[in-house]
């Protein structure tokens, strides 16, 4: 993934959807989305030209569809060089994962209360992962990692939450850049990941909340390492 303009041609249409609707929030959730499935890296810069052509939606939808994703601390505007994709750092990461710790592990101990599909929902996400290593696609499993945490905290059954998950995976996705490695980094939390649904689908919510929190130690302390190392010579 490059930090130049051509990742947009690489997008997928925005459908008719979008043209009809022509709203900054739909623009704000797709670009959201491409952030989250790994698309756009840190760095990218977003051409308001060809994006405008992509989405086919005005300058000034545009512009309001990047103050939202400003606000979400996924975009950047630098004065006369354009909005780029954020570069998360090392305090960035501890903060992120303050907050997962408070709503993913509040979701997991409410198991109990959870809507019946829920925890079916944690498990297709698993289920998506695993089929991306058996293809070894390893961004693939990135994504359903996003999807498996975003599944977590659907748990608690709250729309609120749901967006507030939406839009931290996306900034944590970002974080996932600095890992030279996807499937080093990846690989060992899909079987935690499968270890964990296992719990939720045995009704061992408890257990499942103490595996989980030791999987945030580990992938935080992870991704600070990686942000603080010195540069290779």
């Amino acid at each position: 993934m490059t930090a130049t303009g051509d990742w947009i041609d690489d997008l997928p249409d925005a459908g008719d959807d979008l043209e009809r609707s022509s709203t900054a929030e739909r623009v704000a959730d797709l670009l959201r989305g491409h952030i989250i499935n790994g698309a756009l890296a840190p760095g990218a810069r977003l051409s308001e030209e060809r994006l405008g052509r992509k989405f086919r939606v005005s300058r000034n939808t545009l512009r309001e569809a990047f103050r939202l994703l400003g606000h979400e601390r996924l975009l950047v505007h630098e004065f006369n060089r354009g909005v780029f994709v954020a570069k998360p750092g090392a305090e960035d990461v501890v903060d992120m994962f303050r907050m997962r710790r408070a709503l993913e592990l509040a979701a997991v101990r409410s198991g109990p209360q959870a809507p019946a599909e829920a925890v079916g929902t944690v498990g297709a996400a698993v289920e998506q992962g695993e089929g991306a290593r058996a293809q070894g696609d390893w961004e693939g499993i990135g994504t359903a990692n996003m999807a498996y945490h975003r599944a977590i905290g659907g748990l608690l059954g709250s729309p609120r939450v749901d967006e507030t998950m939406r839009q931290l995976l996306a900034e944590l996705r970002l974080a996932f850049h600095v890992m030279a490695a996807p499937r080093d980094f990846y690989a060992p939390y899909l079987d935690r990941n499968r270890a964990i649904y296992e719990l939720l689908a045995a009704g061992s919510f408890d257990t499942a909340a103490e595996e989980l929190a030791g999987y945030f130690d580990i992938a935080e302390n992870q991704l600070v390492r990686a942000f603080t190392a010195p540069p290779r010579a």
